[in-house]
C-alpha cells in the first residue's frame, strides 16, 4: 500500500462547491486519481468527520488539497491519519489549535468579506451565511468572467456561523508533521495576502506560490497555477 500513488482529494470552502475544481481536474489529467469532495460546511468537527469517511472510502494514501475554509477541515481531518501524505493549501485557512476561520481571516487587516454577507436562520439552529449575489463577483472572483461569476454566485454553498466560529479542535494540527505547499493570490479579498504569507511561513511550507492579481477563487481563475502546485506536492511526497 505504501507504494500506491496517492489520490488527490480536493476540498472546497465556503461560497463555492465541488465543481469549482473542474479546471484544476482537467489540467491534472489522467495521470492522477482525483476526487472532489462535497464539503458540508456545517462545523469544523462534523466536516472533518465526513472528510475522514471519504478518505477511508478511497482506501489508500491521499494528498489533501483545500481551498479557503476547507483548510480548516483538512487540517483537522488529517491529524494523526497515516494515509495522508501531504497538504496543499489554496488561498486557504491554516489554523493552529483553537484558531477559527473568523479569527484567522481577521488576523491581518484587509478582508472585505463581512460587508458582503447575508445571513438567515437554519432549522438545526443558528444562522448560515452566503455572499450577496450583487457582491459576489467583486468580492470572491474578481478575475473571472461576468458570466462565470454569476453562475458561481448562484451555485455557491452557504456556510454556518458555527463553522466559521469554531476553533480547530485537534491538539496536533496536521501541517505540524506533514509536508505542505501553499498557492495564493495577492488580490484575495476574503483572506488578506499578509495572512497567507504568515500561515505559509508558520507551517514551514515546502513550496509557496504567490500569484499576482489572483482573486480568492483561484481554482477557477488560475487552475493552471493550482494544478502546478498539486503536481509539485505529488512529486514532493514521492508520487
Amino acid at each position: 500500500m505504501s507504494d500506491q500513488k496517492p489520490t488527490v482529494v480536493l476540498v472546497h470552502g465556503a461560497f463555492a462547491e465541488s465543481a469549482s475544481w473542474n479546471g484544476v481536474i482537467e489540467r491534472l489529467g489522467s495521470a492522477y486519481s482525483v476526487v472532489a469532495a462535497a464539503n458540508p460546511l456545517r462545523s469544523v468537527t462534523a466536516d472533518a468527520a465526513y472528510l475522514r469517511d471519504v478518505i477511508r472510502g478511497i482506501g489508500g494514501p491521499v494528498l489533501l488539497v483545500a481551498h479557503s475554509y476547507g483548510g480548516m477541515v483538512v487540517t483537522e481531518a488529517a491529524a494523526g491519519d497515516p494515509t495522508v501524505r501531504g497538504l496543499v493549501y489554496v488561498n486557504a485557512l491554516v489554523p493552529e489549535t483553537g484558531e477559527s476561520a473568523l479569527a484567522l481571516s481577521a488576523k491581518f487587516p484587509g478582508s472585505t468579506l463581512g460587508d458582503t454577507l447575508v445571513s438567515y436562520p437554519v432549522s438545526s439552529g443558528g444562522n448560515e451565511v452566503a455572499i450577496g449575489q450583487d457582491a459576489y463577483h467583486t468580492q470572491f472572483a474578481a478575475d473571472v468572467s461576468d458570466d462565470m461569476a454569476a453562475l458561481m454566485a448562484r451555485t455557491q454553498r452557504p456556510i454556518t456561523e458555527q463553522a466559521l466560529g469554531e476553533g480547530l479542535p485537534t491538539q496536533a494540527p496536521a501541517w505540524q508533521t506533514l509536508p505542505s505547499w501553499f498557492v495564493f493570490g495577492d488580490a484575495d479579498r476574503n483572506i488578506p495576502v499578509a495572512a497567507h504569507r504568515f500561515m505559509a511561513e508558520r507551517a514551514g511550507a515546502r513550496g509557496t506560490r504567490e500569484v499576482a492579481g489572483a482573486s480568492h477563487a483561484m481554482a477557477v481563475s488560475q487552475p493552471g497555477e493550482v494544478a502546478e502546485s498539486i503536481i509539485e506536492a505529488m512529486r514532493g511526497v514521492g508520487a
